[in-house]
C-alpha cells in the first residue's frame, strides 16, 4: 500500500468518526489560585465540535484519493 492510499484511508475513517462522534472533549487543569507555596488547580472540561462539512469533506477526498491515486499518467 503506498502513501497516497494510506492516507486516503485515514481521511476516510477520520471523516466517518467524526460524523458519527460530532466532536471530542478533553481535560486541561488550569491554576486558578496561586499564593505563595499554596496552589489551587481547577481540570476544565474542553468540548472540540467537528462540523458536519468537515466529515463529509474528509471522506470525499479521500475517497478520491483513493480512486485516483492508484492511476498513474
Amino acid at each position: 500500500m503506498n502513501a497516497i492510499k494510506l492516507v486516503a484511508v485515514i481521511l476516510v475513517i477520520a471523516g466517518g468518526l467524526g460524523l458519527l462522534y460530532g466532536g471530542f472533549t478533553y481535560t486541561k487543569d488550569t491554576t486558578a489560585v496561586k499564593l505563595g507555596p499554596l496552589e489551587l488547580s481547577v481540570k476544565e472540561k474542553e468540548t472540540v465540535n467537528i462540523p458536519i462539512w468537515a466529515g463529509v469533506g474528509a471522506i470525499v477526498v479521500g475517497g478520491l484519493l483513493l480512486v485516483m491515486g492508484g492511476k498513474k499518467g
